[in-house]
């Protein structure tokens, strides 16, 4: 696929996350193996606003960086479809930088750029935005399980 749009539907048939825990509701780009483009509608309804704050919601910069890897993750699911059924293990993020808070009411577009890739393991740079502004950036690594 050189470029396309995946729905929830085809996110759930490509990610092991189910709810509450999937953080990307669509895929607007995709470009294997190289970069993706995904996108989390951040509604007050989400279950992390309970306690984090009330009176004062803001979205756990964690689940931001979460929501970046998962999109990495379709990424890498992608390009190769022979870990089509083994899962890739979030192994670390460098370099996290937290630029603006994230509220419900913003739609959160999560890109990512693969710097290495082999058939274990993955490295990423990723961008979180809101409005063109960016939120959050890190360099996010992952590893297929054997």
């Amino acid at each position: 696929m050189a470029e396309g749009i995946l729905n929830l539907t085809e996110i759930l048939n490509i990610l092991p996350h189910r709810y509450p825990f999937v953080l990307v509701d669509r895929i607007l780009e995709v470009q294997p193996p190289d970069f993706v483009k995904g996108m989390k509608n951040v509604t007050y309804n989400e279950h992390f606003f309970q306690g984090h704050f009330p009176g004062q919601p803001v979205m756990p910069g964690v689940l931001i960086v979460e929501a970046m890897a998962q999109t990495g993750g379709i990424l890498a699911y992608q390009s190769l479809p022979e870990a089509k059924d083994r899962l890739f293990f979030f192994m670390g993020m460098d370099k996290v930088k937290f630029r603006r808070p994230v509220v419900p009411g913003d739609q959160l577009i999560m890109e990512c750029t693969a710097t290495h890739r082999s058939s274990r393991a993955w490295k990423m740079q990723g961008k979180a935005f809101v409005d063109g502004q960016l939120a959050v950036q890190a360099d996010l690594t992952a590893a297929v399980a054997a």
